[in-house]
């Protein structure tokens, strides 16, 4: 398969290179009563029987998706926890290993994540003619298709994570960017025949790879797909409209200050976030794509001397955003990456220091976006305003007990508006 996610330096390393966002952080109350922290995992389950294969037994029915926590309000006066999101883009099994890799640290670590999952991953090369980009002719794609054997082990962990409780969401096909046919310049009409495709590919695995006795994927992916990220973080205004047309739920395809997510055409826009960039005014985006074009530009093997230098910086940025939001508003974290070897791997050690520093610390919780939305949608409304009303790193200044408490909190004895004192 096409190990390289082809990613032009233009619309996002311009968006990671933004003036530095003021915000700075502020110490919480350890009095007061916080999040419970998080569970421990359990064993992937396999899938209940009967299982109902969909179609050509490329996917599966196979009842409710294990280890799915139930979303629960947060009750009056309790600060919310603090959820961090590790995305990948392109999701697939390729000689690196590295899905089956993070899959197990994301289980070491009590940990959930998103799997982007690019449909051309799922569609042997001899039946590229299949794909029919936007735009473009048949057969194109910039990141290729993939191998008999690359399918087969990209299938194996697809169904492992979805029953570890991981979410499967997808990243298209192709990954056209810039000028010429990219994505930035489709019809929502477009869009949505690159879903539809997508769809399709993983539905359809075993009837073009002639696996007709391998074990399906255990969900339909109709219902399993809610959410996104574009390529390049292009085309997400059109691409919005079409996921809102089909059902989704989030979009992850632009970018945001760390302050709480809110809904922009009916989906729940969690776009990754501007952070500390150490050693440099400006903040950068939390993925690993901008972190190595902010270091090395376009050359994806720079200077071996400086490399474990920039994967600490990306470490050392990604944690500084952490404690700004868990210190402070407990906004949620987004962080997207790419399973890639760029500058000797730097980024994945940097991101997988990150994962076991933060997921297992006290009222944080690593999760998934199908989980992330599903516990804000079970939010009261007014609560969601009110944490949207904290601005970068800033804490609740008279406290979470008083801030989320649905009502004024009485004054202490001795101050103005104190009850009057008992003779």
């Amino acid at each position: 398969m096409a190990a390289t996610q082809r990613i032009t330096a233009g619309a996002v390393a311009a968006a990671a290179c933004a003036a530095s966002l003021a915000g700075c952080a502020m110490g919480t109350d350890a009095s007061e009563t916080g999040a419970p922290g998080p569970r421990k995992a359990k064993p992937a389950q396999a899938p209940r029987s009967p299982v109902r294969l969909i179609g050509d037994g490329s996917t599966s029915y196979t009842g409710a998706q294990p280890h799915l926590p139930r979303a629960e309000r947060l009750r009056p006066g309790h600060k919310p926890p603090q959820f961090v999101v590790f995305s990948w883009d392109g999701a697939g099994e390729d000689s690196q290993r590295l899905f089956s890799h993070f899959r197990k640290v994301a289980k070491a670590n009590n940990a959930t994540m998103t799997y982007f999952l690019s449909g051309v991953y799922m569609l042997p090369e001899d039946k590229r003619d299949l794909y029919r980009p936007p735009q473009h002719s048949p057969g194109r794609s910039d990141i290729g298709f993939n191998d008999e054997q690359g399918i087969a082990d990209t299938v194996k962990q697809l169904r492992l994570a979805w029953l570890e409780g991981n979410e499967i969401g997808t990243h298209f096909n192709g990954h056209f960017c810039g000028s010429g046919g990219g994505v930035g310049e489709w019809s929502v009409k477009e869009w949505k025949d690159e879903i539809a495709q997508a769809k399709h590919f993983v539905r359809s695995w075993k009837t073009n790879t002639g696996m007709k006795k391998a074990s399906p994927l255990p969900f339909d992916y109709d219902k399993e797909l809610i959410g996104a990220r574009t390529p390049c973080l292009e085309g997400q205004e059109n691409f919005m409209k079409a996921a809102r047309q089909l059902g989704f739920r989030y979009d992850t395809s632009g970018v945001n200050n760390q302050v709480w997510p809110q809904k922009k055409e009916r989906l729940w826009d969690l776009s990754m976030q501007l952070v500390p960039f150490p050693g440099h005014s400006y903040e950068q985006l939390t993925m690993d794509y901008n972190f190595m074009v902010n270091q090395s530009g376009t050359r994806t093997q720079g200077d071996p001397r400086k490399h474990d230098y920039w994967g600490d910086q990306m470490r050392d940025g990604l944690l500084k955003g952490f404690h700004r939001a868990y210190d402070g508003n407990r906004a949620p974290l987004i962080i997207g990456n790419h399973f890639e070897s760029w500058n000797g791997g730097t980024y994945m050690r940097a991101v997988e220091e990150v994962i076991e520093r933060v997921c297992t610390k006290p009222e944080v919780r690593c999760v998934s976006f199908r989980q992330l939305v599903d516990w804000l949608d079970a939010q009261d409304p007014k609560t969601l305003r009110k944490l949207r009303s904290l601005g970068v790193g800033e804490a609740p200044k008279q406290g979470w007990a008083t801030f989320l408490s649905g009502r004024p909190a009485p004054a202490p004895k001795g101050v103005p508006g104190a009850p009057a004192a008992k003779r």
